[in-house]
């Protein structure tokens, strides 16, 4: 190959792996979560209707989800600690054969404060476009809801980035049929624009009961219009 053609291939190269960068699911991690989801739905045989919640830790401590949530019949897939890289990987293994009328997600680990980790704002919100158009090539029609990451004490010092994310998860559910965003900051900020801390865990990560029922109002105001109970 001429030698101008190579140094053309390779600045091509480089210029994608700039903007894309590539970031691996942590597979050896989770594949046991997911490996259990599957044996979940071996076990139980759940309504076509259903809504599933897929996420990260918040989705899976819910542990009055089902109730909060009746009389809709709930599906919860949440696996402590994910990002939207590790969801995205495991999408198809998640929704498996399911019909869903709705899709719920909800992840907060793509910006925790730990630089040498994080992805900026503009890469999570790819793979969230990424998880998107998995779902809606897998389910075309089904309504994905995705929750706003929340403001918390423990990662307060990287909130103008993730609010910033939240932004972008905004304006990709505008553009993006059979996407909805569901805004929580006014909910979780205090007067002072500080994190609500009586609406949290010990952790200062992690919504206690009183988050929980300010969550459910929120979502289920947004459910509501899109899905039946039957």
């Amino acid at each position: 190959m001429h030698n101008r053609y190579i140094s053309e291939f390779v600045l091509v190269l480089v210029v994608f792996c700039m903007a894309a960068p590539l970031v691996a699911a942590d597979v050896d991690k989770w594949e046991s979560a997911i490996a259990a989801f599957e044996t979940d739905d071996q076990k139980n045989v759940y309504p076509n209707n259903s809504i599933m919640f897929v996420g990260s830790s918040s989705i899976r401590l819910w542990e009055t989800l089902a109730e909060d949530m009746a009389p809709y019949d709930i599906i919860q897939r949440g696996f402590g600690g994910a990002t939207t890289v590790d969801v995205v990987y495991y999408t198809n293994r998640i929704l498996g054969d399911h019909h869903l009328q709705s899709i719920v997600l909800f992840v907060a680990n793509d910006i925790r404060g730990k630089e040498q980790d994080d992805l900026s704002p503009e890469q999570a919100v790819g793979y969230f476009e990424q998880f998107l158009d998995k779902v809606h090539a897998h389910a075309p029609g089904v309504p994905v809801l995705i929750i706003a990451v929340t403001p918390t004490e423990k990662r307060w010092s990287v909130w103008p980035k993730i609010s910033e994310l939240n932004d972008r998860i905004a304006v990709l559910c505008d553009q993006t049929k059979n996407a909805v965003f569901i805004p929580t900051e006014d909910l979780f900020l205090s007067r002072d624009g500080r994190p609500r801390i009586e609406l949290f865990r010990d952790d200062k990560l992690h919504l206690n009961e009183k988050g929980y029922a300010l969550w459910t109002r929120r979502v289920r105001s947004y459910l509501e219009p899109l899905c039946s109970t039957h």
